[in-house]
């Protein structure tokens, strides 16, 4: 007799290189299983998350259909649903992949012994990195802290193991009458009144099927020359990878495998360089995993615990100002617009606003990771605080506190003409090359032939930057003589 098999969708909504349903699906008729709920992360996700989620679960309904199966939604505790589910389906294998958050952690290994306990088996899989946090060690066998020596670890480990194919059919458990499952509209996870989520529909086509398209995209394009143009804004010179990496709508796995096969083949543009580049962020989002499940009160409390002394200052305003991409310096606004507008913002410009609102701001780093987390598509448990603890100087490996970007020379250095500026700040798109960075320098002329009022059309500086600077290293000096 074949086994009854449910499969707990959570961070890997995708159908190829997911372990967890092959096996469940391999069992016998399965029983695919999401439930929404916020106990099985560190907090429920943020407005532009779910709005992804939505998507991404209809992706995933349709792509099960297709092989025959049936997508099953429901709301609740996890842990209470698939228990009752087992009981009412006579269910024999339960099957997830792993998540690495504390309370994700602790989720799975009580719902483990209990399922255990009552006779039902349960097998766990990794889908969602190329190697177990533990797996990765010093030579005495603690968890790392620099990522060059992690990654030094990691690649000696080997290549990854080859990606899964999907399943060539998915046999539907059918359900018993009592069994209600919901719609995916029933979640109500998009936005309606106000519905803030038009830039992101224009932006992104969430789903495993675009998460593919998306990686040949940049194998043929972009990956040419990603060791420099990455840090450029103004141009498409990044992967955009990360919030389908964040759902599991792709694996590591397949992003490490399909690279090594294009720049061997010579079917990808970069060089061998460029590839070696990209992976190395993969890595980044290896050792951010591995940190959380190390700390895994990462988000709330400062790996380095010296920096709990440190002397922050509560600003509504400016934190506000910072929030709507109204700080003055264009290239600060202009990322918190196309967060805003996309729920996206690239890497460099991330570093540039973080260290802002962090440095010259003096605002808890903590408030800015939760802003992060609300508006990101892909706010992501492991990266988003490992990243903004490495620019306050609070993190493992971290940038050192005293290193303070400054808005106006990395916009001069990463815009330089101006082009991602004038995009999302179109309020001073008549400005000239020369001062795009710093408005305030224009001449009245300039700035009258331009349209622009500083202070009424556009907002003046709301922090003068050697001022900031100086605040900040004196700030630094209470954490260094406690």
């Amino acid at each position: 007799m074949p086994a009854t098999s449910l499969h707990w969708f959570r961070d890997d909504l995708r159908l190829a290189d997911n372990p967890a349903l092959t096996a469940a699906v391999a069992a016998g008729p399965t029983l695919c299983l999401y439930v929404l709920d916020g106990g099985g992360s560190r907090r429920p996700l943020g407005g532009a998350s779910l709005w992804w989620l939505s998507k991404s679960l209809a992706a995933l309904e349709s792509a099960l259909a297709k092989k025959g199966g049936r997508l099953v939604v429901m709301r609740g505790d996890p842990a209470t649903i698939i228990t009752r589910l087992v009981t009412q389906c006579s269910i024999d294998l339960v099957t997830w992949n792993r998540r690495y958050d504390g309370e994700a952690v602790a989720l799975d290994r009580r719902l483990k012994t209990e399922l255990t306990a009552a006779g039902t088996t349960v097998e766990s899989f990794n889908a969602a990195l190329l190697n177990e946090p533990w797996q990765v060690t010093t030579k005495t066998g603690d968890p790392m802290k620099v990522f060059t020596a992690y990654w030094r670890a990691a690649r000696q480990r080997g290549e990854p193991a080859a990606p899964l194919p999907p399943p060539k059919r998915i046999e539907p458990l059918k359900l018993p009458a009592e069994v209600e499952a919901l719609s995916i509209t029933d979640l109500a996870l998009e936005p309606t009144k106000p519905d803030w989520a038009g830039g992101l529909r224009e932006a992104w086509f969430p789903g495993e099927a675009a998460a593919g398209e998306c990686l040949g995209d940049f194998l043929s394009g972009p990956l040419d020359g990603y060791g420099e143009q990455r840090d450029r804004p103004d141009r498409e010179g990044t992967s955009r990878l990360s919030p389908y990496l964040r759902f599991g709508e792709i694996s590591p796995r397949q992003i490490w495998h399909a690279t090594r096969t294009a720049s061997e083949s010579g079917e990808a543009t970069g060089s061998a360089a460029d590839a070696e580049k990209f992976l190395s962020e993969i890595g980044w989002r290896e050792f951010s995993y591995h940190l959380l499940f190390h700390n895994p009160a990462l988000a709330a409390e400062n790996y380095n615990r010296r920096f709990d002394a440190f002397p922050w200052r509560k600003d509504s305003a400016a934190l506000k100002a910072w929030q709507r991409g109204l700080t003055g310096y264009p290239i600060v606004d202009a990322g918190m617009r196309q967060l805003w507008t996309t729920g996206w913002m690239h890497n460099r410009v991330r570093m540039i606003v973080a260290s802002f609102l962090i440095k010259h701001l003096l605002i808890d780093w903590r408030q800015g990771e939760e802003w992060f987390w609300d508006t990101l598509v892909d706010a992501d448990p492991a990266n988003n605080p490992a990243s903004w603890q490495w620019v306050a100087g609070s993190g493992a490996d971290a940038s050192p506190y005293y290193r303070i970007f400054n808005p106006v020379t990395q916009g001069v250095k990463f815009d330089p003409k101006g082009v991602y500026v004038r995009r999302w700040v179109p309020e001073i798109a008549g400005l000239d090359d020369a001062v795009i960075h710093e408005p305030w320098k224009a001449q009245d002329a300039v700035l009258r032939d331009a349209g622009i009022e500083l202070g009424e059309t556009y907002p003046r500086p709301i922090v003068e930057l050697d001022f900031g600077r100086r605040r900040a290293l004196e700030a630094l000096q209470v954490i260094r003589s406690a």
